[in-house]
């Protein structure tokens, strides 16, 4: 039986904190609010090597698109309302508008971003192509243009929308000292 959108669901909600932001987050009303990238594939690499859940889960990302003001006071008025309601998982949370994105990424990662015009052009540019994931808040709509597979073998591959050779092994290093039996494919 194939793996299906269903079954990611189900493993995702596994962990507690995953299923409790998508209870509460559709209360921000952020437009294309995604929860995404280590927290969801990382609970299923926990759940596949018989770790908790929330195992080595270091944040929870969520993405938004808001193009009509992209001050970074309208960005933090988003996060300072969230940290808000969020309590004492405030710090674990990194809320991002994808509208901003190229303001900021070529000073951080010293490359250019071109500027984005929806949620999953921000998760296309993932270094590894297996963790490109998100779920969308309050429409529980997956996102999943690599599909499964190689998440659930734990294949490590540069994602050819955003080649960048030296941050993509750095990444794999670090996702392979917790999860070892991960393998990287060039």
């Amino acid at each position: 039986m194939a793996f299906s959108e269903q079954h990611f669901v189900e493993l995702i909600k596994r962990n507690d904190t995953n299923r409790w932001l998508l209870e509460v987050l559709p209360d921000l009303r952020l437009p294309q609010g995604t929860l995404t990238a280590g927290c969801l594939f990382q609970t299923v690499w926990n759940l596949k090597s018989g770790n908790q859940p929330d195992w080595a889960i270091k944040d929870y990302d969520v993405f938004y698109f808001d193009a009509s003001d992209l001050s970074w006071e309208a960005e933090d008025a988003v996060i300072q309302k969230a940290r808000e309601m969020l309590g004492y998982l405030a710090d674990k949370v990194e809320i991002r508008n994808q509208a901003r994105v190229h303001l900021w990424y070529p000073q951080k990662f010293g490359s250019p971003c071109p500027p984005l015009t929806r949620v999953e052009e921000g998760i296309d540019r993932y270094l590894i192509a297996c963790t490109r994931f998100g779920i969308g808040i309050g429409s529980g709509e997956v996102y999943a243009p690599d599909g499964f597979a190689d998440m659930l073998n734990g294949t490590l591959r540069i994602n050819p929308k955003n080649p960048q050779m030296d941050p993509f092994l750095r990444k794999c290093q670090d996702y392979k000292t917790r999860w070892p039996w991960l393998s990287i494919t060039l």
